[in-house]
């Protein structure tokens, strides 16, 4: 099973090493903000439209 699961420990170390050396700033983001939502759930049509913005992929005016 380790050799499965060998590159998740590689990833998790790689990235807890920069955290800690502050190369990458990690902070945190209210669940209201979270922009990948759009990516990995359903969401109400408000939420949606409000990421979507955000993300540019839309502008106001076709919002309407």
């Amino acid at each position: 099973m380790h050799s499965r699961t060998k590159h998740i420990d590689i990833r998790h170390h790689f990235l807890r090493d920069h955290v800690q050396k502050k190369d990458v700033p990690v902070e945190f983001v209210d669940t209201h903000n979270q922009l990948a939502d759009i990516f990995t759930k359903p969401l109400a049509k408000e939420p949606f439209y409000k990421i979507r913005l955000e993300l540019g992929i839309l502008d106001e005016a076709y919002l309407s």
